[in-house]
């Protein structure tokens, strides 16, 4: 009798999988998908014969996998050509593409031109017609978004009418501004220590740096220098680039990782990353019984890094330049942070030897005094 033949993720080649519930087709009856716990690459039996998912789904593509704009305008031109026998429907698929190449040419993020192009369509697909700002005006007010995504819907379609040349009455939704939401840092390295070993990498990169979670996963090799312990950020939507310094346990685990491209993680997009941390994330939640680990975002990790520096130095010039801030006003509301009740609590340690200080130190423990010989440190809990 002949062995099965392991699965293996068609993206790194990991056997680590995992099933993860069938899709139902019309055309192949019920087909089982699988994710990789190596990666996060979910794929389905269509792909390990060649087929990709996303190529019989082009739907699927555009939520899921990183934004590519000749991919993307190829696949709206295939729908305007097929739906040629509309012709208002194959005209604002033309404009879509239109407003797509200007965004490009203007020079917007890739995640800015995503959510603009997304808010867009789904303009379109629930009634709105783009060329009458009226109608769009009405669309947004009848839809239960936030008045943050409302917010970003009035900005896609104003850059949608400035390609035009044309202007609108604007409507006024103001984000409702609200203090982050702080774990504690043992909550943090609970989901620290309950995720895979990539995506523990990536967390405890954030925890130690308190970059954007795009800075962390735009690093390279050539950023990280694992001999002297140091990782050189660049910096996205206008900041300052920085160089930090990172403790031995990161700087192990990074070495760990396989090195078989130019990127450090494997993740085939932020998409991706984000997707399988809110799958190990809801898995850490419900072990530990503890909710408040669901509330923890990637940005929230900046948020914990701001206000504990913060804490520590009472600097606020320090944690702008920490954060790569342009401006002191975005840093300021991490000073309405202090008041809470644990940054009064501090966790005690003594050192007798330079190497127990120096590992203190590494952990992020503050030097306070030194009685009969013995170095005394402290960390906000």
């Amino acid at each position: 009798m002949t062995e099965k033949t392991p699965i293996q993720c068609p993206n790194c080649g990991d056997a680590k999988i995992w099933k993860d519930g069938l899709r139902y087709t019309a055309n192949n009856g019920v087909i089982q998908r699988y994710v990789c716990r190596n990666c996060g690459y979910r794929f389905s039996e269509t792909s390990l014969k060649g087929k990709s998912e996303k190529q019989n789904h082009p739907a699927y593509y555009w939520r899921e996998g990183p934004l590519t704009l000749e991919a993307e305008i190829e696949k709206w031109e295939a729908g305007a050509t097929a739906s040629s026998k509309n012709q208002s429907e194959a005209e604002v698929k033309g404009k879509i593409i239109e407003f797509l190449w200007y965004l490009k040419k203007q020079g917007y993020a890739p995640t800015t031109i995503e959510t603009y192009v997304w808010l867009l369509k789904t303009l379109h697909s629930r009634g709105a017609d783009l060329l009458n700002p009226e109608s769009v005006k009405e669309v947004i007010a009848k839809q239960q978004w936030s008045k943050g995504r409302k917010c970003n819907a009035v900005k896609a379609y104003t850059a949608f009418l400035k390609m035009h040349g044309l202007t609108w009455e604007k409507p006024r939704y103001k984000p409702v501004e609200k203090l982050p939401f702080i774990p504690t840092e043992r909550e943090i390295d609970d989901l620290i220590a309950g995720c895979s070993k990539q995506m523990a990498t990536f967390l405890l990169l954030l925890k130690e740096t308190g970059v954007r979670r795009g800075e962390a996963f735009n690093l390279t090799w050539m950023d990280v220098d694992l001999a002297n312990r140091t990782v050189r950020i660049t910096p996205e939507k206008g900041s300052e680039p920085r160089m930090f310094r990172i403790s031995e346990k990161l700087a192990s685990m990074l070495g760990s990782l396989p090195k078989s491209q130019q990127r450090v993680w494997t993740y085939k997009g932020i998409n991706n990353l984000e997707r399988e941390f809110r799958r190990q994330r809801k898995k850490v939640a419900y072990k530990l019984g503890n909710p408040r680990i669901i509330q923890i975002r990637l940005h929230t990790i900046r948020h914990w890094k701001a206000t504990v520096e913060y804490a520590r130095t009472k600097d606020i010039l320090y944690v702008q330049r920490m954060l790569g801030h342009k401006s002191l006003k975005t840093t300021l509301r991490y000073t309405q942070l202090i008041a809470l009740p644990n940054n009064e609590e501090y966790i005690c340690k003594a050192a007798k030897t330079v190497e127990e200080a120096k590992q203190l130190i590494e952990l992020g423990f503050e030097y306070v005094t030194e009685i009969e010989g013995v170095k005394l440190f402290r960390k906000l809990k």
